[in-house]
This record gives structure tokens, C-alpha cells and sequence, in this order.
């Protein structure tokens, strides 16, 4: 009786610290970083590689810090948020000076024999400083928009730069998201896309693209000071759009360019830019109902898709495991991005909350393109599949997004953290 009493109380103690952890939360990235490990180590089978064990490693290496992160009081992020953004530019610099080049794009810094992609931490460098000042001020005013876009666009602007098109796409979901939280006016959310929008309608449907414009005048006159002056300057920069547009396209790569395009009609291209988009939907629909089972796939076996056990490692899972498995994949990403948002709206304070919405809006927009672009409803954008796709670099940072995540909801009853 005395044992197990002691027992006891050394349990509390060892778990005085994780009190309040979101333990649903915590053991669904790590089942899905083991089921990672699994199926990378499937489309591996025949090569000399040993990836998934690699997966599922660090994976383990990153829980740990996830449960360290998780005791640690999130607040004291806030007054270090301006050496965080220093740090995140100064790094998405030296790529540009230091970095290794790869599929087109210099992303990588060789750190200690290994490839750091500074790229995604800095996804949760912007998260803690746009989390930092809209707890602040808010993006109910114009100025506090402003100001929340002007820190955005320079690590968007280098990331852009190395070419990245699929993180920078990222950052402009986490953007939005976080600007929606924070209580801005719905109609500037739809103003800030309308440019991109107006660029793209103007291609398609000339009419529709007359409408657009006029639409957005009316938006500005309802939604923003200075009506008359706004309404003018918002409909000239949307009448000008397709030749906007053709400029930012000109700035892509080719291959950008033919990604963008040929997910609508990858047979265009069948054995050059379509080819991935063509092969992973023979063998999403190979695998029917149920699939051919882990290390039973033809299209993933005989490595007709590349990139197999990192971007496209959601065709693997269709062909070897079914609709059924992808579905389970689906719904355990839902799951997730629920007890996201409940942290989120049972938070202290706005920056715990804002921490939680723009780790949500991280999750939600790679899961929707990479799983879209799988089965062809999106273009190839080099997003990897959240703790399953094989890459150290992003299943470090999405393990210590959880991490943050964890000590909003740890710390959502204690006292307010004080400086």
C-alpha cells in the first residue's frame, strides 16, 4: 500500500508539468509519424535507403521537445518576437549567399552534414511575430493591417526570391488566417486577394473580369475611409491587374510556370511536367476501395512516381492502402485542425490564440495543396504532407508548432504570465 502510494505521488510529480496537455492532440502527429515511417519505408523497399527509419527517429527526437516546449511558459515568446523575425530573415538570407541548390531552387543550408531548410522554420518565425503584434493592436484598423503585411512581405519577398512558390503560398494562407482572428473587416480580406483574383478572371473571362472590378469598387466604398479616394485607387490597381499578372508570371521559373498550368490538363505534357500528376492519379485509383497493401503497390513499388516518400507520398497511401486508408488519413487531420481551433478559442490570451490559428492555418492549407495535388486539383507545388512526408527540416517544425501549440493549452488556467 505504501509502494503504490509512492508510486503515485512520484507520477504526480513527473506529470506536474504536463497537466493540461492536449493529449489527443499530442498522439495524433505521433501515430501519423509512425505511419509515416511505415509507408516512406514501403516506396523505399527497393533501394538502398533507409528513410523511414530516419522518419521515425527524428520523430522521437522531436516528441521530446515537443513535451519540453509544452512546459515552457509560451508567453515569454512575446518579448523576444524582434530577435525572432532578425533571425528568421537573417537566415532566409544566408541561403541566398551559402545555400545549396535543389530541383530548381536554393533552399538549403549544409549545417553539421546536413541540409537545413531555413524556408520552414521560417513559417513559425512569422507566425510568432505576426502572433505577437496583432495581440497588440488588433487588424480592426487600417494601420494595424499595414503594419501586420509590411513584417510579412520580407520574408515572403526572400522566400519568394529562392524560388519557393510553395512555401510563399504558405505564408499567404497563414497571413490571412491570423488577420481573420484578429478582427479584421472581412471586406479588406477579400480586397488584399483581389488583385490576384482580378489577374486571374481577366485571362479567363473577360466579362467576368469587368464585374470583378466593379465588384471590388463597391467593397472599397463600403469597407474603407477616405470612400471616394479608395474606391478610385482600388478599382485602377484591379483594371490593371492583367498586366500585373503578366508580370509576376514572368518572374517564375519554368518549371513554376508548367506546374501552375498542367495540373488542368496534365496529358499536354505526359512524360515531362505532367508526368508526376499523371502517375499519381493511376495510382490513387489503382488502389480502389481498399488498396494492394503496404509493399504492394505497382506504381509505388516500381517508382513510376517520384518524389514518392516526400511530396507525393498521399499516392502511395491511395494505391497501398485504399480510399479507405486515405480516408482514415483525411479524418486524423481533422481531428488535428479541431483540437487546434479549440485551443485556439480557449486560450488565456490573444497571442496564445493567434499562436494556435496560425499553426492551424500551417496545417490546414499543406494538407488541403498537398493532398489536391495528388489527385489533380491542385497545381505541384513541392508542400509536403504534415508529419508524413519524409523531410527533417518540416517535421522538426511541425513537431515544435505543436510544441507551442501544447503550452497555450498547458497553460490556459494559470496566471498570466507577467515581465
Amino acid at each position: 500500500m505504501n509502494r503504490s502510494l509512492v508510486w503515485r505521488q512520484r507520477w504526480k510529480l513527473l506529470s506536474q508539468g504536463w497537466q493540461e496537455i492536449d493529449w489527443l492532440l499530442l498522439g495524433l502527429p505521433a501515430m501519423l509519424t509512425v505511419f509515416g515511417s511505415l509507408v516512406i519505408t514501403s516506396t523505399q523497399h527497393n533501394l538502398d535507403t533507409n528513410y523511414g527509419q530516419n522518419h521515425l527517429l527524428l520523430g522521437g527526437i522531436c516528441l521530446v521537445i515537443t513535451l519540453w516546449l509544452a512546459r515552457c511558459r509560451y508567453e515569454g515568446l512575446h518579448q523576444w518576437r524582434w530577435w525572432i523575425y532578425a533571425a528568421t530573415n537573417a537566415s532566409l538570407l544566408a541561403v541566398m549567399f551559402i545555400g545549396t541548390v535543389g530541383s530548381g531552387a536554393q533552399r538549403w543550408i549544409p549545417i553539421a552534414g546536413f541540409h537545413v531548410q531555413p524556408s520552414e522554420f521560417a513559417k513559425l518565425g512569422m507566425i510568432i511575430t505576426l502572433a505577437a503584434l496583432l495581440s497588440q493592436r488588433g487588424a480592426s484598423t487600417l494601420w494595424g493591417m499595414t503594419k501586420a503585411l509590411g513584417i510579412t512581405a520580407v520574408p515572403w519577398v526572400l522566400v519568394f526570391l529562392q524560388p519557393d512558390l510553395g512555401t510563399s503560398l504558405v505564408f499567404g494562407a497563414i497571413t490571412l488566417g491570423m488577420l481573420y482572428w484578429a478582427n479584421i473587416n472581412p471586406g479588406w480580406l477579400v480586397l488584399l486577394i483581389s488583385p490576384l483574383m482580378a489577374a486571374i478572371v481577366f485571362h479567363l473571362f473577360l466579362p467576368g473580369w469587368l464585374v470583378w472590378v466593379g465588384l471590388m469598387g463597391l467593397i472599397a466604398w463600403q469597407t474603407l475611409p477616405f470612400r471616394l479616394l479608395s474606391t478610385i485607387t482600388v478599382t485602377a490597381i484591379n483594371l490593371v491587374s492583367g498586366k500585373l499578372g503578366e508580370l509576376l508570371w514572368g518572374l517564375l521559373k519554368d518549371y513554376q510556370k508548367s506546374r501552375l498550368v498542367l495540373f488542368l490538363n496534365p496529358d499536354q505534357d505526359p512524360l515531362g511536367g505532367g508526368y508526376h500528376l499523371i502517375q499519381s492519379r493511376i495510382a490513387i485509383g489503382a488502389g480502389e476501395a481498399f488498396g494492394r497493401g503496404l509493399g504492394q503497390g505497382t506504381q509505388t513499388q516500381l517508382n513510376f512516381i517520384p518524389e514518392q516518400h516526400t511530396d507525393f507520398i498521399f499516392s502511395a497511401i491511395g494505391e497501398e492502402l485504399g480510399f479507405l486508408g486515405a480516408m482514415v488519413v483525411v479524418v486524423v487531420f481533422w481531428l488535428i485542425c479541431l483540437r487546434l481551433v479549440i485551443i485556439a478559442q480557449n486560450a488565456k490570451d490573444n497571442f496564445g490564440s493567434l499562436l494556435a490559428i496560425g499553426v492551424l492555418m500551417m496545417i490546414v492549407f499543406q494538407v488541403l495543396v498537398n493532398i489536391g495535388m495528388t489527385i489533380g486539383l491542385a497545381p505541384v507545388t513541392g508542400i509536403p504532407l504534415p508529419w508524413i512526408s519524409y523531410g527533417r527540416s518540416a517535421l522538426l517544425t511541425n513537431f515544435i508548432a505543436l510544441g507551442l501549440v501544447e503550452s497555450v493549452a498547458n497553460y490556459r488556467h494559470r496566471l498570466k504570465f507577467t515581465k
